[in-house]
């Protein structure tokens, strides 16, 4: 099913990797991690993706790299849950805003715009961060989820304040480290990667370029959309999509920049599973980690999703969870099988539709969890399926 998307020209590449247990049950690369240049032309010797490429994992950011923060910083007893954040962002202690509480924003119901374009207004990561401060909210204060980038982007800067550290450094030292992992990083190119290790990306940033140019699309800005103009006329790889991301946080955000591989996706999925034990050794609490793994009132953990509807991942057992990118990332973690499935493509790659938007991946994950499901339900184990049909 994946390779019959890439034989389709709807995803140029794509890694999965289903694991139970300790047994790696299916581990597969498929197509090309380049396959288009800038012109939309198809290269002459395109990149070949293999099984230990990095993506852009986009807000996969927010729950392998902030969420885990936010965790360690809980575990730690620096940071509660039910803190007020204006206690380390003081612009916050005013009027709704100062009921907002790390709660508020780990479960999308701070009542934040899901989205503004901060680079019309910032170049730097404090003036973004001013930006942000100043807007005023969109919803009352918990009375919703609407899943927003500036929450998490806010929980970045309080991880920031908190430890003294920048988030990817805290991340590197507390979590990445211990780990051994070695291929996830913020702005890979500046640490140590090359663009041949990289599945590309977009062809410059034309998506949230239609998000502001077009009132049609289905996005409000505020934004004069010629006052800006400093959009990136190349292939991405190996610079984060995100425009807010990339331009005022200098790849560095809560809410998307980090790059992984499947593999040592992997190992993060392992250390909620094995209740936050790695190598015999306590990362984090198992009482945090279930807590965070517990659904809200919406039905959504902190920070991970566990509303199947969401993650294209009807049918699993209650208390599974998960997440998407953007860029054509997602995880399903089902605990009760302790089973996961990795399924990273750079969708982006080979452009956008007619109607503006990317290949709409929900089908094919929903496909690729019904297929490894279905081989557990028969057998009692995954049995090795057979996705890349």
């Amino acid at each position: 099913m994946v390779q019959l998307q890439v034989d389709l020209n709807n995803i140029p590449g794509a890694v999965v990797r289903v694991q139970q247990g300790d047994s790696v049950l299916h581990f597969n690369a498929y197509g090309y991690a380049k396959k288009l240049d800038y012109d939309m032309e198809r290269m002459e010797v395109p990149q070949t993706m293999t099984t230990g490429e990095l993506f852009d994992i986009a807000s996969l950011t927010k729950v392998c790299a902030t969420t885990f923060g936010v965790m360690l910083l809980v575990d730690e007893g620096v940071v509660g849950l039910e803190d007020p954040i204006h206690r380390w962002l003081p612009e916050f202690d005013t009027g709704e805003k100062s009921r907002i509480t790390i709660r508020h924003l780990l479960t999308h119901s701070a009542g934040l715009y899901q989205w503004v374009p901060t680079y019309y207004h910032a170049s730097t990561a404090s003036e973004q961060y001013q930006y942000i401060a100043g807007l005023p909210l969109k919803y009352l204060v918990g009375e919703g989820r609407h899943y927003s980038d500036l929450g998490f982007m806010l929980l970045g800067e309080i991880i920031h304040r908190v430890s003294g550290k920048p988030l990817d450094e805290y991340l590197h030292k507390h979590l990445y480290k211990p780990l051994g992992l070695k291929q996830t990083t913020f702005n890979p190119l500046r640490n140590g990667f090359i663009k041949d290790q990289i599945a590309a990306t977009s062809h410059g940033n034309p998506f949230e370029k239609q998000m502001i140019y077009d009132d049609n699309f289905g996005y409000t800005v505020n934004e004069e959309p010629d006052s800006w103009d400093d959009w990136r006329r190349y292939t991405l790889q190996g610079e984060v999509n995100d425009g807010n991301a990339w331009y005022g946080a200098k790849g560095v955000a809560g809410h998307a920049g980090l790059f992984s591989s499947a593999s040592d996706l992997q190992m993060l999925i392992n250390l909620l599973l094995d209740k936050g034990q790695f190598e015999g050794e306590q990362l984090i609490s198992e009482a945090v980690i279930d807590t965070f793994l517990t659904k809200d009132r919406f039905g959504n953990g902190l920070g991970w999703v566990m509303d199947p509807a969401v993650f294209s991942a009807e049918g699993v057992p209650e208390g599974s969870f998960g997440h998407t990118g953007f860029t054509g990332t997602s995880i399903v973690v089902v605990p009760e099988y302790d089973l996961s499935i990795i399924l990273l493509t750079n969708r982006q790659n080979v452009g956008r539709r007619e109607n503006g938007y990317y290949f709409d991946l929900g089908p094919l994950r929903q496909a690729v969890v019904d297929e490894v499901l279905g081989r557990f339900l028969e057998h009692g184990t995954v049995n090795r399926p057979s996705i890349g049909s």
